[in-house]
């Protein structure tokens, strides 16, 4: 029997738990119905000449079965959708919209999100950054309006839950921190349907498992 392994960190800062890119791979496998395995890194493992051979940019997660290796969150999770009809309905234009969510969530809007968070966590008392800022959570703030707007009063992005509401979501909670998706009860809600979704939960707690099964490094 084919072997599935992702890899993911032994431990992150709590700042991170919950939020690496490996939890979207692992909750589209629980959708899905696969079985998989961890393959453990420590922190600067990641950077290694090793590592880099499966993942050219020194990232979390790498997906491998029956010798194929992929990497990016996106495309991993792509891979494992075509073979759900959970994550990517058989219908050809149900399909092609699902697609155009998960495309969506990636190119449209985590970017200026993840744009805002490094400028919260590493350049909060840079001048220059506060001035960026501004612009940037305006930016922020007009896609969270846009995807709200069409989500109007529907329970999903499109007619039932797809891979786009699960790429959608991680995006999403990469806010948690703050009260921008909060000050929009249709999107807090959409997050929190999403969130409570068997397979977020059994892929959220295995990765916050391994988090507390492991030490932080040691100076």
């Amino acid at each position: 029997m084919t072997k599935i392994k992702v890899s993911a960190f032994r431990w992150v800062p709590p700042f991170a738990q919950g939020l690496v890119r490996d939890l979207r791979v692992r909750w589209a496998l629980e959708e899905a119905g696969l079985a998989y395995e961890e393959r453990q890194l420590g922190l600067g493992e990641h950077k290694s000449e090793r590592y880099r051979q499966h993942q050219p940019f020194g990232q979390i997660p790498t997906y491998e079965e029956d010798g194929l290796v992929l990497f990016e969150s996106g495309a991993i999770v792509m891979h494992i959708a075509q073979r759900s009809e959970t994550l990517l309905p058989l219908d050809p234009s149900a399909r092609a919209r699902a697609t155009t969510w998960m495309f969506a969530a990636l190119n449209t809007v985590e970017p200026p999100i993840m744009f805002l968070t490094q400028i919260d966590q590493q350049q909060s008392d840079d001048e220059s950054a506060k001035y960026w800022r501004e612009g940037v959570v305006g930016a922020v703030k007009d896609r969270l309006a846009g995807l709200a707007e069409w989500l109007g009063g529907r329970d999903y992005l499109e007619d039932k839950f797809t891979a786009g509401d699960l790429l959608m979501t991680t995006v999403l909670r990469i806010l948690r921190r703050g009260d921008l998706v909060r000050q929009i009860p249709s999107l807090e809600a959409y997050q929190a349907r999403c969130e409570a979704r068997p397979g977020f939960q059994r892929a959220l707690a295995a990765q916050m498992a391994t988090f507390a099964g492991n030490s932080p490094p040691q100076d």
